[in-house]
């Protein structure tokens, strides 16, 4: 029998709940650090027992203000130790998890504090209080607000609001009085019990409240060495949402199971830098993360001597080919590998160490499909870049693609101990101990997405391939079918536009139409660059995406995609978008997606003026 399935109780170390391995973890590893943050520029280290005494004191002080095992606190932050100590210190003591969004608006706040009835929000600063007092009197589970960072709070008081620091205090010196009582509560937890919520986006209604149980956590933690195999105490960074499922299982959970060290950069816009520092060994991000990266190198090139512009065409054109010998399972000859080291050495490891991937061992894309283009180029630089495929519902990586069998387009095979299927309308379908629990206080809503059969519906649609390989080829509810009966998958459109370093984001549009059209948002830095470059005079970002200039060369890029289309799938007209989007904004997820529906319905008039020219 499977010895994955074979248990009705998964266990890692003899543990079988994530607190349990928490605390064993912290035992034996005790002086090796587990986290480290920068600040100010200087980078600072936490230590498995420090990390394991502060989450202790966060569970300690919550039970002392009142917070019982099955209540909720929340956590409105960047990524960040303090983070982390609240997850884990929650979870030892049975009390839920749960993150929101830092960019999102007090409204959206307010929803998730009232539905998951919060008692306790941690906030970061003084932005994300004001987010909460402005809201606290129409939620009557909150009764405790958290501070983490004083600056610019100086001389503020109030009842129902303390400092982190404080609690923290408080919880250190009940763990001298009281020993003991932390353990005998991580003791009482199960393998039934909900360790955290996440809240889904709400791309298609409301957000929903995903329980991720102990169970769905101990799983993921037994099979994570599968496809991470990066071995004890390597390097990642820590940059991706922790309200997201996939960094939280990354940042949290896989540590568990193999002990890397957790670097939190000091914010977003250091996170390219930071990686240079930290050259990690592991690292997983969305399409967006990779995209940007490969277009860095590629406008960096676009500037350099002309002797250096040969040498990496070359070289790129030798690591094409023994990727693509890779791919097919073709012996490479001596020579070839010779002349490839050869230029690695001069070309591609400055490539390699420019991005910071000079150590990687394991790079993963995943949260939405990726331009085979990119996977292709990463194979050729000596990275190989892995698609993996999951959502929230199955507590992270549902496929995973083995690195000795790489299928470029493809998102890997399925989690060892999990069933994967294609049902009616091609729609994905998962089962397994990776599934779960459902979703808070939502009955209907979980039977509708947990069949009778245990079969979870993603609302995907793909293939299996004989080998088992999963190819995505677009949401359920995202086909767009043409005035002439013609199915039309737009995600592969999309992806093969945000190949492009000038296009960061696209919608193809043509529901019911005769022809297809598509809105473009541009990468501010790549073209701006461009415009700089070719002297092209503009005042802000809305005149920049209205410069002829710019317009031609999104049309470029857009001809060149359709040059590898066919006849139907090809764009014949498009409309740059002339706002600066951010997560801030209501066309873009938390993760930076745009949403298909909420852009169709805003830009609309734009839309019926692209099929009227």
């Amino acid at each position: 029998m499977d010895a994955v399935t074979a248990p009705d109780i998964f266990t890692v170390a003899g543990c079988d709940t994530p607190a349990k391995l928490f605390r064993h973890r912290a035992h034996d590893w005790a002086e090796v650090p587990a986290l480290r943050r920068k600040e100010r520029g200087i980078w600072y280290s936490v230590s498995w027992s420090q990390y394991y005494a502060r989450a202790r004191g966060i569970g300690l002080a919550l039970m002392e203000h009142g917070v019982i095992r099955g209540d909720v606190v929340a956590v409105l932050a960047e990524n960040r130790p303090e983070w982390v100590y609240i997850d884990l210190g929650a979870q030892g003591v049975g009390i839920v998890g749960n993150g929101i969004y830092p960019t999102s608006s007090p409204e959206q706040v307010e929803y998730v504090l009232r539905d998951s009835a919060t008692r306790v929000l941690f906030v970061e600063n003084q932005e994300q209080l004001d987010k909460a007092l402005a809201v606290r009197g129409r939620c009557p589970a909150l009764k405790l607000i958290v501070v983490m960072d004083r600056e610019g709070l100086r001389g503020f008081s109030d009842p129902h609001a303390m400092f982190f620091d404080d609690l923290l205090a408080q919880g250190m010196a009940l763990a001298r009085v009281r020993p003991g009582e932390f353990e005998t509560a991580i003791d009482a937890g199960r393998q039934s019990d909900i360790g955290f919520l996440v809240y889904t986006s709400g791309t298609t209604g409301l957000p929903k409240g995903a329980m991720i149980s102990n169970r769905n956590l101990m799983f993921q933690i037994l099979t994570a060495p599968d496809f991470l195999g990066i071995g004890a105490h390597g390097k990642t960074l820590s940059f991706l949402p922790l309200c997201h499922i996939a960094e939280r299982m990354a940042t949290v959970f896989n540590q568990l199971a193999l002990g890397q060290t957790v670097h939190f950069p000091e914010n977003s816009s250091t996170i390219f830098n930071d990686m240079r520092e930290v050259a990690p060994h592991l690292i997983f991000a969305p399409p967006r993360f990779w995209q940007k990266m490969y277009s860095q190198v590629t406008l960096f090139m676009d500037d350099a001597i002309p002797l250096a512009r040969m040498v990496y065409r070359y070289a790129l054109a030798e690591g094409q080919a023994l990727a693509q010998a890779k791919v097919e399972g073709r012996p490479v000859g001596r020579a070839r590998q010779w002349r490839f080291d050869l230029l690695s050495a001069v070309c591609l490891s400055n490539i390699r160490r420019f991005l910071g991937l000079q150590n990687i061992r394991k790079a993963f894309a995943g949260a939405a499909p990726v331009p085979p283009d990119m996977l292709a180029w990463y194979m050729a630089i000596g990275v190989d870049l892995l698609e993996a495929y999951g959502m929230t519902e199955t507590t992270g990586v549902a496929t995973f693609t083995p690195p000795h069998r790489i299928k470029i387009g493809s998102a890997g095979a399925k989690v060892q101990g999990t069933e994967l299927a294609i049902g009616p309308q091609d729609e994905i379908l998962v089962r397994g101990p990776n599934v779960f629990a459902g979703y808070w206080k939502m009955r209907e809503k979980t039977a509708e997405t947990i069949d009778a059969e245990g079969w979870l519906h993603t609302g995907d649609c793909g293939t299996l391939d004989a080998d088992g390989y999963l190819r995505i080829t677009d949401r359920l509810k995202d086909i767009i079918i043409t005035s002439g009966g013609k199915n039309v998958t737009p995600s592969a459109i999309e992806n093969a536009l945000m190949f492009s370093p000038y296009i960061s984001d696209a919608i193809v549009v043509g529901d019911g139409r005769k022809y297809l059209t598509c809105l473009v948002m541009i990468d501010q830095d790549s073209v701006a660059k461009f415009a700089q470059a070719k002297a092209i005079p503009y005042t802000d970002f809305a005149s920049l995406t209205r410069a002829s200039e710019v317009v031609t060369l999104i049309r470029d890029e857009i001809e060149i995609v359709n040059a590898k289309l066919a006849r139907v799938e090809q764009i014949k007209n498009f409309w740059i978008i002339e706002q600066l989007l951010t997560a801030e904004d209501e066309e873009l997820t938390p993760t930076m997606k745009l949403k298909r529906k909420v852009v169709a319905q805003k830009y609309a008039p734009l839309i019926e003026q692209m099929y009227r020219e």
